[in-house]
C-alpha cells in the first residue's frame, strides 16, 4: 500500500487464530454424553451470561467453572472431565507461534484477546506461546470486550502508538471492524489464507 504509515506493532488475537479447535468431536461427546443440545457447552463457557462476565472479569474462571459445576449438578471430578473434554480439540499453530517469534525482531507484537482471567496462565503451560509475545491485553483484566473501541484505545495507549501504525489480526469479522474504526489496520484471519501475504500488503517486512 503507497503512502501509508510504517506498520510498527502487529497484534494477534488468540482464540480462532493462534489456538483453534480443530477437533469438535470432544465437546460433541461432552454435550451428549451430559444431555446437552449442540453447542451449549461453548454457550456455558464463552457465549452465556456467565460466560461473558468471566470475559469481562466480572468472575474469575474458577467463579465460572463453579458455576458451571453446580448448574449441571457435576462433582469435583465431573468438572475437571468436563474441562478437559471441552479443551481437547483446540491446538495451538506452532508454525503461527514461530513466526510471530520472527516478527519481535523488527515489530512489537502483542494479543488483545476476549478471555477469562486464566488466559496469560494457559499461554505459559497448556499453549506455550506467552514467550512469543511482549505483552497481552486480556478483556478480564481490562474489563472490555471486542469490539468495544475502548480496548484498542487501550492498547494502542500502552504501545505509545498512532493506530494506523499498528495491525490486528482476529477472526472474526466484527472484532476488525471495531480496530477499523479506530483507526488501526486489520486484517480478517482465515486460516487456509496467506497470512504472511496480507501482512506485506501492509509493508511488513518478513
Amino acid at each position: 500500500m503507497n503512502n501509508q504509515p510504517e506498520i510498527k506493532a502487529i497484534i494477534f488475537d488468540i482464540g480462532g487464530v493462534l489456538i483453534r479447535t480443530e477437533d469438535r468431536s470432544h465437546r460433541n461427546n461432552l454435550e451428549k454424553r451430559l444431555g446437552l443440545e449442540p453447542g451449549e457447552s461453548e454457550i456455558l463457557v464463552f457465549n452465556g451470561e456467565m460466560g461473558r462476565k468471566a470475559q469481562h472479569g466480572e468472575i474469575s474462571s474458577a467463579e465460572l467453572y463453579g458455576w458451571i459445576q453446580q448448574h449441571l449438578g457435576l462433582d469435583d471430578a465431573g468438572i475437571a472431565q468436563f474441562r478437559h473434554e471441552f479443551w481437547a480439540g483446540d491446538q495451538l499453530d506452532t508454525d503461527l507461534v514461530e513466526f510471530i517469534k520472527s516478527l519481535r525482531e523488527k515489530y512489537t507484537v502483542c494479543v488483545i484477546s476476549n478471555f477469562m482471567d486464566a488466559l496469560p496462565a494457559m499461554l505459559k503451560t497448556e499453549y506455550p506461546a506467552a514467550d512469543a509475545f511482549h505483552f497481552t491485553v486480556v478483556s478480564a483484566h481490562v474489563g472490555i470486550m471486542k469490539p468495544d473501541p475502548r480496548i484498542f484505545e487501550y492498547t494502542i495507549k500502552l504501545l505509545n502508538l498512532r493506530p494506523e501504525e499498528t495491525v490486528f489480526i482476529d477472526d472474526f469479522q466484527h472484532n476488525i471492524d471495531g480496530c477499523r474504526a479506530v483507526g488501526m489496520h486489520g486484517i480478517h484471519f482465515k486460516p487456509q489464507e496467506n497470512l504472511k501475504q496480507k501482512l506485506k500488503e501492509f509493508g511488513v517486512m518478513l
